[in-house]
């Protein structure tokens, strides 16, 4: 019962500045000592009098810590320090108490100093405070060769003479897009950056603006003292985390310049973000930035293509000669038995919305998307390097990664096992993880099997229906259902893929978190890109190809007719799946899941604790700061942001011919997209330890890839999937006056109905009111008069030929411009290289002068001394006296 009163008369003793920041939790006891990590243990229930007790005896023992600078020698074991073996008998399980005391003496002995809080008001949860001093900061920082800014400073030209005008004019222009910071004014300084180094301390900028100390400590809890990691995934220590540090002015500035949704239109403050997150998250953020500007030229084409095809679909001929009733063109039945004959001219409205997606500008958007992506490559290739250059990362090489904490811990466990035991085990898994990866591969293609099936008798059904409207509207019944219980199984398979990705990563323990990030990427991505693409992929190359013909048709369980596509083509089916896949993975699960989980969270939060809102609120603001940050949902790392938007580039790009206003969605998503995970990592995540890196590393080659990959899709998509070639051919082959009249019956086939199998022929063969003799069904085949009834026609093989003779020259030329692109356009700006050149001059001058000032120093005290000794030299008694008035001078001087 003694703690509570110490600390008050401790809390009234400081300022009422100090006063306020202790009691937020981000400084030590003394108000002075800033918090810069937090472990957090569990430990068990006990009276109030025994913490109350232990609170006293830690704060009497850090205090002792903080008095001295060497840490101190281990104490007796009946000594009641922290941890003690005596103490923590009460309080926590003796095995993970003693595993915790030896840590804590690690960082003691690296000259970190703890303090621990087992007095909170979060029941059951203990917190060690971590703080580092400016004198092991230093050590560490030279250690580590952190660069810091010196006080050497020159002149930054981006540009000159005309370009520098442009630029000026450039800024100026969207200043107001800017955020309000200090660091966003046009610099023409920079720093010169020069390893750390306590020796040199005196040429480098203040403290205060050498923001890389923070992740030293870090390094030193996870590097420097190695055992953190497994001493996390055996549950010694639940969490270990920075602080939202809420008091200090980058804090408030990215809530308001970054995590708002009223400044959406404004650039990113990247710079802000990299200081206070790390240059990973800062790199993860500015690629973001720079996709969701270059999304901004692409759906500009888009939405012009779009309209290009809304202006002209009533000059489009075939689509013309569709809708033209008088032709009365009889078609064949769409299934057996139930459906029955039907004029072409019921098609009219899918022909004329297939011509918005299906005309030849598309053909100039997919060559103009694949530049694109070839312009986005580079040109964040060139924002890197400048972001290196400006984060002082142009030497930074990669740092060695710790082994993981389930590594460390499996190894543990394996150490008293015999060798081949564990190699035994190793193979299995890697064998259990390929067979699983395969098997979830399998379960999508079944899903869209079953999709497949649904649709078939589902049109079967709805074709029997009494209603005329529901007859009417059966191909659009079934396309959207089907494209929203696509959709339903993709959000559904994304997260139970995600989960089985992870799974088999860790049961595969990769000994380093690089290594399993590989890993987990590569197979997410995989199972992801499937889950998300087979329909999409079926829809484009493979329905309506394996039906056959009537007469013939291929059957599914002997009792399901394969699909086929509309008269229009399945471009506009592809469309519909792509457009409903790709807005409702945006909506539901990118933005509505962000937004509502956590919302969903803290309401079960609420229910569990029997607290209204009021109430909560009022608990949380009583809370210290690593309490708070404590109840916060860890950071899970940065795949799932970077599989988010790698999969709606795959959108933008692989089916982009069917959907010319995907990048328009995409840019709409992003800009909500940017805000949302900016007020996440602010005030809804654990504030994420700092990670260097010069790069965005593997997503790059996938983005490379995919890039690639989309060339050779939309070639594909516009040659089989389109009728693009087919008009083509028939224009320049076999058109009487050049034109498109007469297209739509070119490529129709004629089939005498008396050749239908037995049991498939129309139920009401004269639902049109006439006598049907032959109908009409979209193929190249031979006439039923003909020597070859039925047979693929030649006019089937020219366009065969064209079309594989478009793939072969529009995927050569498109990457041959893209590889043109990549060739002109230098990886690192021409400024940057002549900067960095000209920091190695400067610095190299600025170590000559430093030197050469020494020198002379050094040459003028010897021969001031020499001068001394030869004035003074007759006299013995001099220079004894004269010394020591020389040297009562210079205290006084130099005190």
């Amino acid at each position: 019962m003694f703690s509570p009163p110490l600390s008050c008369q401790l809390l009234k003793s400081l300022a009422p500045e100090e006063n306020t920041k202790c009691q937020q939790g981000l400084y030590f006891q003394d108000g002075k000592r800033r918090v810069d990590y937090v472990l957090t243990y569990h430990i068990k229930k006990t009276s109030s009098s025994r913490r109350h007790t232990s609170r006293l005896r830690d704060n009497a023992f850090t205090r002792t810590l903080r008095r001295g600078r060497e840490p101190p020698p281990p104490a007796p074991k009946d000594d009641a320090e922290v941890g003690s073996p005596h103490h923590s008998m009460d309080h926590h399980d003796d095995d993970k108490c003693l595993r915790r005391e030896e840590f804590e003496s690690n960082l003691m002995e690296m000259g970190l100093e703890l303090e621990r809080d087992e007095e909170t008001k979060t029941p059951g949860m203990g917190f060690v405070k971590i703080h580092a001093p400016w004198s092991i900061l230093c050590r560490e920082a030279e250690f580590m060769k952190l660069k810091m800014p010196t006080k050497k400073v020159y002149e930054v030209k981006h540009s000159t003479g005309v370009m520098e005008k442009i630029n000026v004019f450039i800024s100026k222009l969207t200043d107001p897009l800017h955020p309000n910071l200090e660091e966003n004014r046009t610099q023409k300084v920079k720093h010169l950056s020069y390893p750390f180094s306590r020796e040199k301390q005196h040429l480098l900028v203040s403290a205060s603006q050498q923001h890389p100390f923070s992740r030293i400590i870090q390094h030193i809890i996870f590097t420097r003292c190695s055992g953190i990691t497994s001493l996390l995934g055996s549950g010694v220590y639940l969490a270990a985390y920075p602080l939202h540090d809420v008091s200090i002015h980058h804090y408030t500035l990215l809530y308001e310049e970054w995590a708002s949704y009223s400044v959406f239109y404004k650039y990113q403050p990247i710079g802000l973000i990299r200081k206070y997150f790390g240059e990973k998250i800062g790199l993860y953020f500015a690629w973001l930035g720079v996709y969701t500007q270059m999304l901004i030229p692409a759906s500009l084409v888009g939405v012009i293509v779009f309209l290009y095809g809304c202006v002209t679909v009533d000059d489009d001929i075939p689509s013309m000669e569709i809708c033209d009733q008088r032709k009365n063109i009889t078609m064949c039945p769409l299934c057996d038995r139930v459906c029955s004959y039907w004029n072409l001219s019921i098609a009219c409205g899918t022909a004329r919305a297939s011509h918005l997606f299906d005309n030849p500008a598309t053909v100039f958007f997919s060559i103009f998307m694949a530049l694109w992506a070839a312009f986005f490559m580079e040109h964040w290739k060139r924002r890197q390097m400048r972001l290196n250059y400006e984060w002082d990362l142009t030497g930074f090489e990669d740092e060695e990664d710790h082994p993981r904490a389930e590594y460390e811990f499996r190894v543990m466990q394996k150490s008293l096992k015999k060798d081949h035991k564990s190699q035994k085990f190793k193979d299995l898994s890697a064998k259990l993880s390929a067979s699983l990866a395969i098997l979830q591969i399998g379960v999508t293609f079944a899903i869209v099997f079953g999709v497949i099936l649904y649709r078939i008798s589902t049109k079967a059904a709805l074709a029997m229906s009494s209603n005329p409207m529901t007859r009417s509207n059966v191909r659009l019944t079934v396309k959207t259902t089907a494209a929203i219980i696509n959709l339903v199984v993709i959000l559904i398979l994304d997260e139970v893929y995600g989960a089985v990705a992870r799974w088999l990563t860790v049961l595969e323990v990769p000994k380093t978190d690089k290594s399993f990030e590989e890993r987990l990427i590569f197979k997410t991505f995989i199972l992801k890109f499937v889950n998300a693409f087979t329909p999409i992929i079926y829809i484009a190359f493979f329905r309506g190809r394996l039906g056959g013909r009537p007469g013939s048709y291929l059957y599914v369980f002997e009792s399901y007719r394969m699909e086929e596509c509309a008269h229009g083509g399945c471009l506009m089916e592809l469309c519909i799946q792509l457009s409903i896949t790709m807005l409702g993975k945006q909506l539901i699960q990118n933005n509505l899941f962000e937004i509502g989980v956590p919302k969903l969270k803290k309401l079960i939060r609420y229910i569990k604790s029997k607290r209204g809102s009021f109430q909560e609120e009022e608990y949380e603001k009583k809370l210290q700061r690593y309490e708070t940050d404590h109840f916060l949902e860890p950071f899970a790392g940065l795949t799932p942001e970077y599989m988010e938007m790698i999969i709606q580039f795959g959108f933008v790009t692989l089916f982009v011919a069917s959907f010319p206003l995907a990048p328009l969605f995409a840019l709409l998503n992003n800009i909500i997209e940017i805000r949302l995970d900016a007020k996440k990592f602010v005030a809804e995540l654990r504030r994420p330890d700092a990670a260097r890196g010069k790069d965005i590393g593997i997503w790059y080659n996938i983005l490379r890839g995919v890039a690639k990959v989309a060339v050779i899709v939309n070639a594909f998509v516009i040659s089989f999937t389109s009728d693009f070639i087919p008009r083509l051919v028939y224009q320049y082959m076999y058109s009487p006056d050049g034109s498109m009249h007469g297209f739509v019956n070119h490529t129709l086939s004629y089939f005498n109905v008396s050749h239908f199998q037995n049991g498939t022929a129309p139920l009401e063969p004269f639902h049109l009111g006439f006598h049907v003799d032959i109908c009409r069904y979209k193929d190249y085949r031979e006439p039923p008069w003909s020597l070859t009834p039925y047979e693929i026609s030649k006019e089937f093989w020219a366009v065969l030929a064209a079309r594989l003779a478009f793939v072969i020259v529009f995927q050569n030329v498109v990457m041959l411009m893209s590889d043109v692109v990549d060739w002109i356009i230098p990886d690192i700006p021409k400024d940057i290289s002549l900067q960095i050149y000209k920091e190695k001059i400067l610095m190299m001058d600025l170590f000559m002068k430093e030197e050469q000032g020494k020198t002379r120093i050094e040459d003028s005290y010897k021969e001031t001394s020499t001068l001394t000794r030869s004035r003074h030299s007759p006299i013995s008694a001099a220079p004894s006296a004269g010394s020591g008035l020389l040297v009562c001078v210079g205290s006084t001087h130099h005190p």
